[in-house]
């Protein structure tokens, strides 16, 4: 990265002061990025189970499936997923809390006699739905957090701290050789101004 600095004590100092903000936050962002990484491995497993629940909910009715073209489709909606919010390492994140349905009301005598345990197959399978895609969406969001925190680690670590550091080391090298120059030059007029005396007062 190329830091943009002059050449004097103000730059100096501005620098010192961003690399001690960048130094300070390393290491919380690096914990930050491993608890977000302990996370995202969490909510992949919990994923994984739930597509689990929906694949075991999905055999266990897998002999009936011819019978599902009689089923009346209207007759049962999803009316509501109920989510909570939780922080996660300054992340939000929705976690499933229920579900509500709306049931249309159907004449159990006319219809099949396997409804009313179809629709609860179907709320069943509702349910373990929404609970793996809210764990996808979670596992999303997580990594992308930490995707963005590794970014900025990387960034601070391998360019940013190194690039002010090396500004830093340029003008302070600098400001000591324009001292150096500047005590020579003084010794120089000084040995000049005394070879200049000792001539007058040697006349």
């Amino acid at each position: 990265m190329a830091v943009k600095f002059q050449y004097n004590k103000i730059s100096l100092h501005n620098l010192n002061k961003q690399l001690n903000i960048r130094a300070k936050a390393l290491p919380i962002l690096k914990n930050k990025e491993a608890a977000l990484r302990s996370e995202v491995k969490r909510a992949r497993d919990e994923a994984d189970k739930f597509e689990k629940e929906l694949a075991a909910v999905v055999n266990r009715h897998r002999d009936g499936v011819r019978l599902w073209s009689e089923f009346d489709t209207d007759l049962l909606r999803v009316k509501e997923i109920k989510t909570d919010f939780v922080k996660i390492a300054g992340i939000t994140i929705p976690e499933f809390r229920d579900i509500t349905f709306t049931l249309n009301p159907f004449n159990l005598y006319e219809s099949p006699a396997w409804f009313a345990e179809g629709i609860k197959i179907l709320k069943e399978m509702a349910k373990a739905l929404a609970k793996r895609d809210l764990m996808r969406e979670k596992m999303g969001l997580l990594d992308h957090a930490r995707k963005k925190t590794t970014q900025k680690v990387n960034l601070y670590e391998k360019v940013q701290i190194p690039g002010y550091e090396d500004a830093i080391r340029r003008i302070k090298r600098f400001l000591e050789d324009e001292e150096n120059l500047s005590k020579s030059a003084q010794k120089i007029i000084k040995a000049r101004q005394e070879e200049q005396t000792d001539k007058n007062g040697a006349i």
